[in-house]
């Protein structure tokens, strides 16, 4: 790891120009965007989450810092104990004397269209499974799926994208199912449901290669990745620092403006911290 993959773009590059698949390699880098993220925009703790991120959080009388720490970067994923079996997770926020709170899981689909839906009986059985062990555990569900264009000689079955424009038959029914799995709010709701859902069609086509086709999932889709973190956030707040005022660790911290590690990103940059990350960082004050 580095801080190659602050911005989505950037490891969703990766994802869509690999060749081999089986050592996962090609979605790793997306599991340490998503890791960053929890932190820069999450304010969860570096060593609370798995695999750790090249960072290092320190505080101080004046507040929370961060800096970039290559050295305790990892990549293992983190076992979680589910109701029927043990599950590993690509991305886990973990809280001494609570256990795991937050994750992330994620699922990148190149080609072969028409074993979505095997897809999704997965991410049920995953969802299920890990909400009968922890009900209050907020769980996103992440879909990369890499936009093969009919216009540069995909099959039927591999084309995600017409020449028209239309998106495959078989996407567009793999939303919808999508759709029904995602919004879980309450700890007594449905475990085979998601508190959010993300599908992204990855732009496979120089010159916008790695970047997100903004046209599906359809504005209001509760699969847009827009909000997908946002609604991790709200939900862990809601669960969690709102029920346990008294506990000041299962808050979510704030960051140092003046961070090292924000100096860092930002040096030789024309562009402002959140231009460079493609979000909002949780800054003090």
């Amino acid at each position: 790891m580095s801080l190659d993959y602050l911005n989505l773009t950037q490891a969703l590059r990766v994802f869509v120009g690999a060749t081999a698949h089986q050592s996962q390699e090609h979605i790793k880098p997306t599991h340490q965007y998503v890791a960053l993220r929890l932190v820069l925009e999450g304010g969860f703790l570096p060593d609370e989450i798995t695999p750790h991120p090249p960072v290092r959080a320190t505080r101080s009388r004046g507040g929370w810092s961060l800096e970039y720490a290559p050295a305790l970067e990892t990549t293992s994923e983190s076992t979680v104990f589910g109701g029927m079996k043990t599950k590993q997770i690509d991305v886990v926020v973990a809280k001494s004397g609570v256990g795991p709170v937050l994750a992330v899981s994620v699922k990148g689909t190149f080609r072969a269209y028409r074993n979505l839906v095997n897809r999704m009986e997965e991410a049920i059985g995953d969802s299920t499974n890990v909400h009968v062990m922890y009900p209050g555990l907020v769980y996103g569900f992440l879909s990369l799926i890499r936009a093969n264009r009919e216009a540069e000689g995909y099959s039927a079955n591999d084309m995600g994208i017409a020449t028209n424009g239309a998106v495959s038959p078989q996407i567009q029914r793999y939303s919808a199912a999508l759709s029904e799995m995602a919004g879980r709010k309450f700890v007594r709701n449905d475990y085979t449901r998601y508190e959010a859902v993300g599908l992204v069609l990855v732009e496979n086509s120089h010159p916008i290669t790695g970047t997100v086709n903004r046209t599906f999932p359809l504005p209001g889709s509760p699969l847009r990745i827009e909000p997908f973190f946002s609604k991790l956030f709200e939900i862990y707040d809601l669960r969690y620092p709102s029920r346990a005022e008294h506990m000041p660790a299962i808050r979510r911290a704030e960051w140092l403006a003046q961070s090292p590690l924000f100096e860092e990103i930002t040096a030789g940059q024309a562009s402002s911290l959140d231009e460079v990350l493609g979000y909002t960082a949780r800054l003090s004050g």
